[in-house]
């Protein structure tokens, strides 16, 4: 079992608030110390009436002394640690991984745009972190169209057919397991939106989609079934279908415990640390919180 905290980014704003909430019943059902952060940036050196002297120390600052206050009145918290930093904190926060289980954040701050969906503080943690990073919504975010899912606690998890992450899958049935919920393992297949029946063209039919859908289901569960012998007791839905994968994923997480996601692995032509469009979506318009997850590395040959 992981001694490393599970570690909140707060700034005083209630959306960082609602993630404090999140990571300090986390860290409980971890067996771990909470450890909330405060990353102060500076004022620009343009802007010489407004610079501060020097970080003041946890005990002094403002935002600690808020969580403090929050965080008396609960019973049975876990170890709490306070630590104040300095800096950008979309680059501070990301480095924070390094020794953390978890990285919890809400989905927006107090600075930037008030009309973006998320942050460039969480957006950038989901992108960089080495450890899972989990963004925890506003509430009142809506998801349209009907779902027909059972009931019960539930986490969430979209995994490709093509491309599986061992790592994603391993985050999921943990998450599971930790809160006694089911698995729901959303894959998306590709299917033309539009079909053109043009002369001596081919039209899937309704027997070829079926066939997809079984086929992926198969696959998924070949894919899951190492996870599902190390967590026996915890229950898996496969949720196959056409088109959209966001979509699908989004529409699953309206109730879900938490929604679990990848990255995009690295690439030779493209080293850099990538979100990816799903992942992107789902963070932007899951009404649940959403665990983003690095990929695993391939093996060095």
């Amino acid at each position: 079992m992981s001694t490393l905290p599970v570690i909140a980014a707060v700034d005083g704003s209630d959306d960082s608030l609602r993630a404090l909430e999140w990571a300090v019943t986390e860290a409980g059902r971890r067996g771990t110390t909470l450890r909330v952060v405060h990353v102060r940036q500076y004022a620009a050196p343009t802007q010489p009436d407004v610079l501060v002297a020097g970080p003041p120390e946890p005990a002094e600052d403002p935002v600690l002394l808020q969580v403090r206050a929050v965080l008396a009145d609960r019973e049975d918290p876990p170890p709490v640690e306070y630590l104040h930093m300095e800096g950008a904190p979309a680059a501070v926060i990301p480095e924070l991984g390094e020794g953390a289980q978890l990285l919890v954040l809400g989905s927006r701050g107090r600075g930037g745009f008030a009309s973006l969906l998320l942050g460039s503080n969480g957006m950038a943690a989901a992108r960089d972190a080495t450890c899972p990073v989990v963004i925890v919504p506003r509430p009142g975010r809506e998801v349209h169209g009907e779902t027909h899912l059972e009931p019960g606690p539930r986490v969430v998890v979209g995994v490709s057919a093509d491309a599986p992450d061992g790592n994603t899958l391993a985050f999921a049935f943990d998450a599971a397991d930790r809160r006694g919920a089911r698995v729901d393992v959303v894959s998306a297949f590709p299917w033309p939106e539009y079909l053109w029946a043009a002369a001596g063209g081919f039209t899937p039919s309704v027997a070829d989609q079926e066939a997809a859908q079984k086929e992926t289901v198969d696959r998924i569960k070949d894919i899951v079934a190492p996870h599902r012998e190390a967590h026996p007791d915890v229950r898996v839905a496969v949720i196959a279908a056409p088109g959209d994968a966001a979509g699908h994923i989004v529409g699953a997480s309206k109730g879900a415990e938490l929604v679990v996601v990848g990255r995009h692995r690295r690439r030779v032509l493209h080293p850099a640390p990538m979100l990816g469009s799903v992942t992107h979506a789902v963070l932007l318009h899951a009404p649940s919180p959403v665990a983003v997850v690095p990929p695993e590395e391939p093996a060095e040959s």
